[in-house]
């Protein structure tokens, strides 16, 4: 049978990040792709103009007729703006059967929040938990961990320090580091670090979603975490080195760079 997997996450129109990305990405990896709006924005590759969260119910409804009707090998988080949407994800999430990776979303590449404050402690302390991965940039793993991240020794005490309060594996993304694109995986006890060629381009729009995307695909076709992260890292890499050029501002990234 096909392979499925689930987003959880907001819609971005100009269809560089959230939901877009993650099907586009699902696609890409020959996975079945499902997707749970969780909040609408306005924006394009120059700004963020508006961002509108669905009622939690209904987030939680299409979660439920998804997982019941197709039910994902994998599934992923995005952006869930409120604390009620984080806690009604939760919820599900604890019943899932199938593993979960959370994108922590607090702001997007504009500087936009696109989590409320509220929702920050609803996100660490009832949603992470219930994660398989979680894969925090800098900024989100400092949010998280409470202390500064500007090094690979100091991403690797965060992912100490997250997976210590939630139990999941974690991904610390070092994109924004100096130097060649490092990221620091924590599973099992083990470090594992994934290395790439920086790429100096401005056009990195929905670069987490679609890393996370693509490890939540490869997870639902059966890939090891280890694995399942290499493969997203290759991708992702190699989207970011072909980038298509559009608009005006932090355009997307290729979402149809092979699959490695």
């Amino acid at each position: 049978m096909k392979r499925v997997a689930l987003t959880i996450a907001g819609s971005d129109p100009s269809g560089g990040a959230g939901i877009q990305a993650d099907l586009k990405t699902f696609h890409q990896f020959g996975v079945y792709g499902e997707a749970a709006i969780t909040l609408l924005t306005v924006q394009n590759t120059r700004n963020v103009f508006a961002v509108r969260c669905l009622d939690p119910e209904l987030v939680a409804a299409q979660v439920r007729a998804t997982v019941e009707d197709i039910p994902p090998n994998a599934a992923k988080t995005g952006a869930l703006g409120e604390p009620a949407i984080v806690e009604a994800v939760a919820e599900l999430a604890a019943g899932f059967e199938f593993p979960l990776v959370v994108d922590p979303v607090m702001i997007s590449k504009h500087g936009a929040p696109l989590i409320a404050e509220e929702a920050r402690r609803a996100l660490a302390e009832k949603l992470l938990p219930r994660a398989a991965l979680v894969t925090p940039n800098l900024h989100e793993a400092a949010a998280l961990a409470g202390i500064e991240v500007d090094s690979r020794e100091s991403m690797k005490e965060a992912a100490r320090r997250i997976q210590g309060a939630t139990g999941a594996a974690v991904l610390v993304k070092g994109g924004h580091l100096e130097g060649d694109a490092v990221d620091v995986l924590l599973v099992g006890g083990e470090f594992h670090e994934y290395r790439s060629e920086r790429v100096e381009t401005v056009h990195t729009h929905g670069t987490g979603c679609t890393t996370s995307a693509a490890i939540t695909a490869a997870l639902a076709l059966g890939c090891e975490l280890p694995e399942a992260v290499a493969r997203a890292k290759r991708f992702i890499t190699e989207a970011i080195r072909t980038n298509p050029g559009l608009g005006g501002g932090s355009g997307p990234v290729n979402h149809h760079a092979p699959v490695e």
